[in-house]
């Protein structure tokens, strides 16, 4: 039982949990004006809004011009205060239920886009973890590991996976549970409704769809298999997801940036002031040796994630 406890809570820097709230915070703002961009129009014209489950089981009010403007101005403001690293706890407690507001708003013309699930879970758990009270120096140098750290960072890990294999599993159940999706034309539909040169291009060779069907599909069963691997091998397993949707993007022009962003969850972005830290030094600088070793011991004794 333990060894389940230690796999949902590793011990991982907090400077991870730093780098991922500069970037999703940043993204969530982009986001509100690339991707869901829609919410404010809604409150324009209510009479548009077919509430999704959980905006009817939260009895959430209807869109209207006050609540949306107050929404987005929220969202502005406080997504740039957790950007920050400055009072994440309690700018994190605000982005999340206000982002989750604003893309259940932004869904409920019958379309629900599942590249969100990783972000949304990311924006609850980030506001989780606590900063560091005696921390000296950069928040994206903080070696400190933390098992809450670890929790947080593993839910946003576990909900980039179950993009894919929910996904998988889905395609299972529109077939009435049968492995009748990969053999299909559902590429062919695709590109003939989103048309583009290179998906064009494979039109004439239709082996090749039905080859990109298996890949994915089989892809996206095995997802789970991510969580488990390390180093380089977890990087081949995220380079594979990555170009997947670059494949995509290139054939129908349909990226899913929202869960691509979140695979940062997986990366050791908590060696990036480090590993400049050595460049810096190795060049001539011997900046603060002090500091440098201590940063090298901390590293030494975090497990990989």
């Amino acid at each position: 039982m333990s060894k389940v406890a230690d796999w949902f809570t590793p011990k991982i820097a907090l400077a991870r949990v730093a780098w991922l709230r500069t970037v999703l915070y940043l993204f969530v703002i982009l986001d509100m004006h690339a991707f869901v961009r829609d919410t404010r129009l809604k409150g324009e014209h209510p009479g548009l809004y077919q509430p999704l489950f959980l905006a009817r089981l939260f009895d959430l009010p209807k869109p209207s011009v006050a609540n949306t403007t107050t929404l987005y101005v929220v969202l502005i403001v406080f997504c740039l205060i957790a950007a920050s690293n400055r009072l994440p706890r309690l700018a994190g407690w605000v982005v999340a239920p206000a982002f989750t507001w604003w893309v259940l708003i932004g869904m409920s013309d019958g379309k629900v886009d599942h590249d969100h699930l990783a972000l949304v879970v990311a924006l609850w758990v980030l506001p989780t973890v606590a900063p560091n009270k005696h921390r000296k120096g950069s928040v994206y140098a903080d070696q400190t590991t933390s098992e809450a750290a670890g929790w947080a960072i593993r839910c946003v890990q576990i909900s980039v996976i179950a993009t894919y294999f929910l996904s998988a599993v889905a395609k299972l159940r529109s077939a009435g549970w049968a492995l009748t999706w990969p053999g299909s034309a559902i590429l062919t539909w695709a590109i003939v409704r989103r048309p583009h040169p290179v998906g064009e291009w494979l039109l004439h060779h239709p082996w090749m769809l039905h080859v990109m069907q298996w890949v994915g599909i089989i892809g996206e069963f095995l997802s789970p298999l991510v969580l488990w691997l390390k180093g380089r091998w977890q990087l081949f397993g995220a380079l594979f997801f990555i170009g997947f949707h670059v494949a995509n993007t290139a054939i129908l022009l349909i990226h899913f940036l929202p869960t691509v962003v979140c695979w940062l969850a997986f990366a050791p972005m908590e060696r990036i002031i480090p590993w400049f830290q050595r460049r810096r030094g190795s060049g001539g600088d011997a900046g603060e040796p002090e500091d440098q070793a201590e940063d090298s011991r901390q590293t030494q004794q975090q497990p990989g994630a």
